[in-house]
């Protein structure tokens, strides 16, 4: 069974900052792109942020220039670095692991239970 459990989520005021953690575990061979995506409410799930198996990245626009994903290979985590935090990124963030049990398989998503990111005016 394989779990996301991310960490780090918290009330912040506008212009703060806060780093996200998630961690992979699992009988999980490879991990190819890892990111973090968030729903705020009567809002659709979006892409905040994605990496690579090579490091490559991706991120929203709304993001660009304050938000830093990276990734620990080894331990299977991945990180973001949110500054400058606006009103607007208030959200639940949910982290993604793209996965595969044995050398060539398929390749699933999976998905964390989600962290609050709150904030304030």
């Amino acid at each position: 069974q394989v779990q996301l459990v991310e960490s780090g989520g918290d009330l912040v005021q506008a212009g703060g900052s806060l780093r996200l953690t998630c961690a992979a575990s699992g009988p999980i061979f490879t991990v190819n792109v890892m990111g973090w995506y968030r729903q705020a409410p009567g809002k659709a799930r979006e892409l905040v942020a994605t990496i690579s198996s090579g490091g490559s990245t991706i991120y929203a626009d709304s993001v660009k220039g304050r938000f830093t994903i990276s990734r620990d290979y080894v331990k299977n985590t991945v990180h973001i670095e949110m500054n400058s935090l606006k009103p607007e990124d208030t959200a639940v963030y949910y982290c993604m692991a793209d996965v595969n049990f044995y050398s060539s398989g398929p390749y699933a998503p999976y998905w964390g239970q989600g962290t609050q990111v709150t904030v304030s005016s």
